[in-house]
């Protein structure tokens, strides 16, 4: 691939041009706001100027209820050999394009499985799809050049390919990230109206769970309308277990045995059954999850801590595996919790002692 030209330029689209401008690809850049194309191509993605002619492969960034649209007009133009669109829907984008009669052996229907919260080309990197599963869904009739044009693409970003059925892959995406997403959502909007000591108490555990409430509406609106159906089906199935856990600690309040022990046999179902999904999740580099051992650091909030803790840690020889930062409230401090292989902890923990680090037990 020569050439490329990248059609929407917010996050997926710029990060998309910066990795293959970096990999010497010459990428043009197109957007309906002209401004935020002259704003990526100033942050190094390429050029807001037209190519001369078709280029390699043109990448459609486009939100997906107008995907279809965006990329009939580019093939009726003939702006390339090859195109891709970068949706997070596939299923729906596809069947427009049959629907409009258009030869659809250039096309190639594609979604990377990376993200932010924040949007635009600023929010951009050229190494945000590094390591990331990178769908791609082709069908019969795709043309193995395009194919291929995809293939090197997702090489240049450095993620890793996988093939699905355009169904499955809407299927999938409603499970671990559509449906997560709402959840989340709603979990947030119980803090909107809190009395603000309740706020205050928030740990680490609530910010885990709201995270990816921080996401721009206007996005996941686009998002979830064309998926409703997969993430209606699922919440309803999560809408059957918040009625059951209801239930169950309904009858935790109540003053007959009997009941109480029903509550305790429904909380426990929910949690073991949270407990046999959540070790499916895959681990470190996609492999199988391993459980790692936590060496919890008290640590100032000031410059270069985290840079002393990894080199005493290299010192020791002990590679960190994840690690997390939970901040104390009101201080200027936190708890930095570092997950190694269970046989490197002791040797972690005394290291980290013998400099003068203090360890949370």
């Amino acid at each position: 691939m020569r050439t490329a030209l990248v059609i929407g330029t917010g996050l997926i689209g710029t990060s998309a041009a910066l990795a293959l401008a970096g990999r010497g690809v010459t990428v043009h850049l197109a957007d309906h706001d002209p401004e935020q194309a002259r704003t990526a191509a100033a942050l190094g993605a390429g050029t807001d100027e037209a190519p001369d002619g078709p280029v390699d492969l043109a990448i459609v960034a486009a939100p997906p209820a107008h995907v279809a649209a965006v990329l009939a007009d580019a093939v009726r133009r003939g702006v390339a050999r090859g195109y891709i669109d970068v949706a997070s829907v596939k299923g729906g984008p596809r069947r427009e394009l049959e629907a409009l009669g258009l030869d659809l052996t250039s096309y190639i229907g594609t979604h990377p499985m990376s993200g932010r919260e924040k949007s635009g080309p600023l929010a951009a990197s050229g190494d945000l799809f590094e390591g990331r599963p990178w769908v791609l869904t082709p069908t019969r009739d795709t043309d193995t050049e395009v194919l291929n044009l995809a293939l090197e693409l997702v090489s240049h970003c450095r993620a890793v390919p996988v093939v699905m059925d355009a169904d499955a892959h809407d299927r999938a995406v409603a499970l671990v990230s559509h449906m997560p997403h709402l959840v989340s959502s709603m979990v947030a909007a119980r803090l909107e109206h809190a009395e603000e000591a309740a706020v205050r108490l928030c740990g680490q555990g609530i910010r885990d769970v709201t995270r990816i409430a921080a996401s721009d509406p206007r996005m996941w609106i686009d998002i979830l309308s064309a998926n409703p159906g997969p993430v209606a089906d699922l919440l309803a199935d999560v809408s059957a277990d918040l009625d059951d856990t209801v239930r169950a600690l309904r009858a935790l309040q109540s003053s007959d045995e009997d009941k109480r022990r029903e509550g305790v046999v429904g909380i426990e179902d929910v949690l073991r059954r949270g407990n046999a999904g959540q070790v499916r999740v895959p681990g470190k580099h996609g492999s199988a999850p391993r459980v790692y051992e936590i060496v919890a650091v008290l640590i100032d909030d000031q410059p270069g801590q985290l840079a002393r803790i990894f080199a005493d840690a290299g010192r020791a020889g002990v590679n960190i595996e994840d690690v997390r930062i939970e901040h104390a409230t009101g201080q200027q401090a936190g708890l930095v919790q570092l997950m190694v292989e269970p046989q490197a902890a002791p040797v972690l923990t005394a290291a980290l002692r013998e400099r003068g680090w203090a360890i949370r037990q």
